[in-house]
This record gives structure tokens, sequence and C-alpha cells, in this order.
């Protein structure tokens, strides 16, 4: 299926010709993908006259905060009436790796529902639920940077117009959407992609380091107290998880981002097909999800925590607290003795 049909873009384009303000918005807690597709278009669109605003619901992960515009990008959290200016003067608004308006957290929601602006959804979440003029959005992709690439060529009319600037966010959300592509990228089209960025003379090796080689003490003093003391292990239902209290990030001297990925180090045991990351907050229990194989997490997060995500990588809110959480999820997991029995895996 063609995502980035001639009738989409055409619509995209036509009023493009009149508009003269861009807004770009992501959801709560802003990722790689959510930051690397919202600074991909910034840059693009600066470039070619617009004047561009990206609104980022909270403060980013400190691994990201070096992307070429990060400078420039409104962090609602600390300047939300500027957010909210920003989105009201929009004649074209860009929501990007967010399937829902209440993604963006209760603050920005309403300021979402409101624009008045020509709404562009370019997405790769389940079940999208949201109101727009044009929509690209599928599953079938590694992340939504990779679409925003995919869009960009399109509306560019040719990649060589794509910037170096562009092709580093771009990359930055492919890599870190995929755990440095090591799940959700069996497509030929990703790595053919990231051939194109490379082209454009962007340092992977570089970014690599600068994302993954440029964390806190705090960070590393968090990973080794969970996996020494917080990792509990259910080989019956080739099960793990972790968790963290808030106690713990205080003591630890917690920055934004921390955390980020711990939940993979579960599946790294050998035998093991799912497991879950559980982060205590002052308001609510923050909870990922990842799997390996055919064990869809988005499904189970849907059917007991009311989230979703992926298939293979989800997250969810709980209200609770964290000994009730936990207690919650070992009773659930009771019910997927069968479906994740070892025997089935060997």
């Amino acid at each position: 299926m063609n995502l980035f049909t001639s009738s989409k873009i055409a619509q995209v384009q036509e009023k493009l010709k009149t508009a003269r303000k861009i807004a770009v918005i992501s959801h709560f807690n802003p990722d790689g993908d959510a930051v690397g597709s919202s600074l991909a278009l910034y840059q693009y669109f600066s470039q070619e006259g617009y004047e561009v605003k990206v609104v980022l619901p909270n403060p980013v992960s400190e691994f990201l905060r070096w992307m070429p515009g990060m400078e420039n990008a409104i962090i609602a959290e600390r300047a939300m009436r500027t957010a909210e200016k920003a989105l009201k003067e929009a004649d074209i608004l860009f929501v990007v790796d967010m399937n829902a308006s209440h993604r963006s957290g209760a603050a920005l929601q309403e300021s979402i529902d409101k624009c008045q602006a020509f709404k562009v959804l370019i997405d790769h979440h389940l079940s999208p639920v949201f109101d727009c003029n044009v929509m690209f959005s599928t599953t079938n992709t590694t992340s939504t940077c990779e679409l925003v690439y995919q869009f960009l060529v399109k509306i560019a009319g040719s990649k060589e117009k794509l910037s170096a600037d562009v092709a580093t966010c771009i990359y930055v959300g492919m890599i870190t959407d995929t755990g440095s592509l090591s799940y959700m990228c069996n497509n030929p089209k990703t790595y053919l992609i990231m051939g194109e960025l490379m082209r454009k003379g962007i340092d992977g090796e570089a970014i690599h380091r600068k994302v993954y080689d440029n964390y806190n003490e705090s960070r590393l003093k968090l990973l080794g107290l969970c996996l020494s003391q917080r990792l509990k292990v259910m080989r019956p239902i080739s099960t793990t998880y972790m968790y963290v209290t808030l106690n713990d990030l205080k003591e630890n001297k917690y920055v934004v981002g921390d955390t980020e990925g711990f939940v993979n180090y579960g599946l790294s045991l050998k035998g093991i097909q799912f497991t879950a990351f559980f982060t205590e907050r002052e308001d609510r229990i923050r909870v990922s999800f990842r799997s390996k194989g055919n064990f869809d997490v988005n499904l189970f997060a849907r059917k007991h925590f009311n989230g979703g995500g992926h298939k293979n990588a989800s997250a969810a809110s709980c209200y609770d607290t964290l000994e009730n959480t936990l207690k919650y999820f070992e009773e659930v997991m009771k019910e997927y003795v069968d479906v994740l029995n070892p025997k089935n895996f060997e």
C-alpha cells in the first residue's frame, strides 16, 4: 500500500503555498523519535522560509539536547502561554509520533483539539484517533522518523533537498526507536533510507556516542541498583521485571532520561520473552513493556493496564501504589503460564 499518495501530498503542498506559520507537536515525555521527527520538520521547513515552532510538552532527556534545532524548541511545561500561542497562530500543525491529542498531556490537549490549523498526522502507532486533514499513519515502519523522511522527500520533490541536519534528526529517531536496530528493523527499506542519510554526511558513530555514551553518573548507579537488587526473574513464564522507587530516584539524584532503555535489559537473559519496568513517580507508576517474537505487549498493556503502543514495545500508567501495582502484575501473569511457557521457545 502506498501511504504517501499523490492526492495526500498534493493537499499538503497546496496548503504550503499560502501558509506562513507552521507548528509541530509530539507526545508527553518525548523520546528520540518524537524529538527527531519534530526537529527534522523544523529544519526542513525553516530552510524553506517558513516560521516554524516546535512544541515539546515537557523537557527532553539530556542525551537528546544536543540535536540540531533543539535550542529553539518551546518546552510547554516551562512556557505554556508561548506554546499555546504557537498552536493558535499556526497555519499548518504537524502532529508527530502520537495517535491521539491526549498523549501530549492534559495541559496541551485542548489547545490541539481547538487549533484551527490545517492538521497533518505522521505516526506509526496503532489505531489513530485524531481529527486531521491529512493522515500518514502505519505500523509497518521502524519509527515516525522513517515516515518523516519519506514525507519530506515527496514534499521536496527530491531527497537532495534534505540537509545534513534533517538527516541527523531522522537518524536519531530511527536508531532510538529500534534499540540501535535490534528490533522492528527487518524491512530492507529501513537500511536503504539509512544509506541515504549517510550520504548526507552524518557521522553515525558520533551520533551513537552522543546518544548512548553520554550518560550521567546517576544513570549508571540506578542501573546497577536495578540489576543487582530490583530484578525479578519468573522463569516458569519466561518473564522478568524490574522497578525503581521514588526514593531510589531521589537518593541517586535522578535526572530526566536516566532510566531510558532500562526495560530492555530484562530481555537480555537467555530464555526470556517478556519484561516490564516499573518507575514510581509522585502521582503514578510508569510501566514499560517489551517482548520478543509473537507475544503482543500492545494487547497486554491495553487489556490489563489501559495502555498501549506496539507489538513488542508498549507502555502504561498506573495510579495505585508501587507495591499494589507489582502484586497486580504478578497476579495477571498467572494467566500467561501456557502462552509464555519456556517449552514454547526451545
